[in-house]
């Protein structure tokens, strides 16, 4: 997928609102920047009138269909725009106590914690489910239920510099090979911390060996019974991990910023990210193309798919309103188109998804999408991340993998218990 310069893009919309997760996904979950004021938060819901949290984004692309809303139903909606990082936290604190919103926005990994301590209530999508992308779905079920509305779906996928390497590679191995050629100071770069290294980043690797962190139901959500991360699957990619230590190939001295910083000047051909760095780099002159993700153990390569979503209070006093927006207003092309647009996450609504793919760069991540799993939000997860990267900065530094791996399947479960 291919782009050769800032007028092929059409990007403005996709990629201006995009600074990420990840940063966010490597410490454990996806998360959005707003950039929006604080304009409160503790509006309680109001006869007549649904209180949702927004940021100042999806403020803006919620406008038009709040104000048809009350046209139509006669029930205003109340646009309260909020900084992104509070709002699970307070969403978590102020529901129990009725100040809370009917509706707030957040990542659908928060969907474990949400429902442990009794703060959201099911969506009733009915026959509008089939009318979304199926991992979408899979990210906001829980227990069988369907808490929340998707309306975006992100992930990573391999940016290339078709001007350095002009074909996608084959596997890993190929990537690595075709960046050497380039004879550029690194053959591939990936931002990772060296204390915490990324599981997130690196997770694709780690599928292509068949292993994930827990097993998954027949519907798409997590057995938190099942840890799978430690079986044999997980050691040989964590011998696969200490050889690429090894060798070079994972470099803790390189973060995001300056991996990106590295990507933008030349001096790597391959980028593991997502689309919130994409237009730094066409601004950088990079001749961008995005690829799917090399496997290094033979199998399909499966990074996580982060979901936002609209979540509704349990403690609504107006959830049928609610539902009803979600349902009938926000569940629309339209709405979703202009999410997007706002926003610049690949829509969560299949037809608003394909109609997306007309751009080059959303098509290429929308094609590693459709192999992605849905990051795990059970509440279980957060017992996972602290000794998942700790233990891979350890075996890319020289660790025994196996014992070390083997360990931190240990220390989870004892966490799990």
């Amino acid at each position: 997928m291919k782009v050769m310069n800032k007028r092929a893009l059409g990007l403005s919309a996709f990629l201006v609102g995009g600074a990420v997760v990840l940063a966010g996904c490597a410490g454990g979950g996806g998360g959005e920047s707003s950039g929006g004021a604080d304009n409160g938060g503790d509006s309680g819901a109001a006869e007549n009138t649904l209180t949702v949290w927004v940021d100042a984004d999806r403020e803006r692309a919620l406008q038009d269909v709040a104000t048809a809303f009350e046209e139509e139903k006669g029930i205003a909606v109340d646009l309260v725009v909020k900084e992104y990082e509070d709002i699970q936290q307070d969403f978590i604190t102020q529901v129990p106590s009725g100040e809370g919103p009917d509706i707030t926005i957040g990542g659908h990994d928060w969907t474990g914690a949400f429902v442990q301590d009794g703060v959201v209530a099911p969506v009733e999508l009915g026959d509008k489910a089939a009318e979304f992308e199926e991992v979408a779905i899979a990210a906001v079920t829980y227990d069988g239920n369907t808490y929340g509305l998707p309306y975006a779906i992100e992930n990573i996928a391999l940016v290339r510099n078709a001007d350095l390497v002009p074909e996608a590679p084959t596997n890993f191995d190929d990537m690595i090979a075709k960046g050497t050629a380039a004879g550029t100071q690194y053959p591939f770069v990936v931002g990772l911390n060296p204390q915490n290294s990324d599981p997130y980043h690196l997770y694709p690797f780690q599928t292509s060996f068949g292993n994930s962190v827990f097993a998954q139901n027949a519907d798409g959500s997590y057995d938190a019974a099942n840890l799978t991360i430690g079986d044999e699957a997980g050691q040989q990619f964590a011998t696969w991990l200490g050889q690429q230590g090894a060798a070079g190939v994972f470099n803790l001295n390189l973060d995001g910023d300056l991996a990106k910083e590295a990507f933008n000047a030349g001096q790597a051909p391959f980028f593991l990210t997502g689309p919130w760095n994409i237009a730094d780099a066409v601004d950088a002159g990079v001749n961008v193309a995005v690829d799917p993700i090399p496997s290094a153990g033979g199998q399909t390569a499966r990074p996580f798919a982060g979901v936002q979503t609209f979540f509704l209070s349990s403690q609504s006093e107006n959830a049928l309103a609610a539902n009803e927006f979600l349902v009938n207003y926000v569940a629309t092309p339209e709405v979703q188109t202009a999410l997007f647009e706002a926003g610049g996450r690949a829509p969560a609504l299949t037809e608003s998804f394909e109609a997306a793919q007309s751009d080059p760069i959303v098509a290429g991540f929308a094609a590693v999408g459709a192999e992605a799993v849905p990051m795990p939000s059970i509440p279980q997860m957060g017992a996972v991340w602290d000794d998942w990267g700790t233990t891979q900065v350890a075996i890319i530094q020289g660790a025994d993998p196996v014992s070390s791996w083997t360990t931190m399947a240990e220390n989870i479960q004892g966490k799990i218990g």
